[in-house]
């Protein structure tokens, strides 16, 4: 019996259904149900919260989210294998917990769970950062997400919350930090994982804030990062020849050097500077 439920170890569970992860879907199983509650913890009160998770595997964090009390849980699992382990745990939970075979890059959310909802996942390596950018810029704001719990490689994690001036710091920096707060709450070794990836991990807590830090049109302003970041080892005004013709200028009015590199500029700057670009 397991620490959190009645539902098997999940050893026994990947054992009886023959679950060992695939590298090619970016799979590195937790096993520690105490860890998985944890992490569930680490994304607030669940309590009459709908949780969407994407990559459950054969449900480690799902039995977390579970017992910690979440009202119901959107597992989007794109491994037919798991299917099994998981209807196990929807008969343990009646109700509580939909799976959809399916890939979370190829689903709207919102056809399946109601807004607002909580993102909280032990994302698979291969598709992380592109749902966390996914996530980070809808069409609209605040987003249909309120909170994203989610599991990176450390290196993914601290380039989420890097300050200006550090090699970390960049685009996905700006994306996270505009309109959202993001912390690290947890870091985890490799053999706390089935199979043991070669590097670190690190759970990451966003919370959308109700409005952007500082204006700006999101669209301007991603392009002006991407394009600063592009070329992070040139001055911008070389980086951002491409972003207006007269970028000295609009550098200027937006308090930047021109001889200043991305790295050193901060979320307040980046921000008047799109703006100055916008005006065009």
């Amino acid at each position: 019996m397991s620490a959190i439920d009645k539902l098997p170890p999940l050893r026994e569970v990947i054992a009886e259904h023959g679950l060992s992860a695939k590298k090619q879907l970016g799979q590195n199983f937790l096993l520690d149900l105490n860890l998985t509650a944890k992490i569930a913890r680490a994304a607030g009160d669940l309590s009459g919260c709908d949780v969407l998770e994407v990559g459950p595997g054969p449900g480690g964090l799902t039995r977390g989210l579970l017992a910690e009390g979440a009202r119901h849980v959107l597992a989007v699992e794109k491994d037919a294998r798991c299917l099994p382990a998981l209807a196990e745990i929807a008969d343990a939970y009646p109700g509580r917990l939909t799976v959809l075979n399916a890939d979370a890059l190829e689903i709207d959310p919102l056809d399946h769970i109601p807004a607002p909802y909580k993102v909280v996942a032990n994302l698979p390596y291969n598709v992380g950062t592109e749902l966390l950018v996914r996530w980070l810029t809808p069409a609209a704001w605040p987003p249909a997400w309120e909170s994203l719990t989610l599991m990176f490689q450390k290196e993914v994690a601290e380039r989420i919350v890097a300050q200006p001036g550090s090699k970390a710091y960049g685009r996905l920096a700006i994306l996270a930090q505009w309109r959202c707060e993001a912390r690290i709450v947890m870091t985890l070794p490799p053999e706390a994982f089935t199979p043991p990836p070669k590097v670190h991990s690190s759970v990451v807590r966003i919370t959308a804030l109700p409005e952007p830090r500082f204006p700006a049109d999101a669209a301007t302003l991603s392009r002006v990062v991407a394009a600063g970041f592009n070329q992070r080892r040139k001055m911008l005004r070389a980086s951002l020849r491409g972003v207006a013709p007269n970028i000295e200028d609009k550098l200027a009015a937006a308090g930047i050097a021109p001889t200043a590199r991305a790295e050193e500029i901060s979320l307040e700057k980046f921000c008047a500077l799109a703006r100055e670009v916008a005006k065009d």
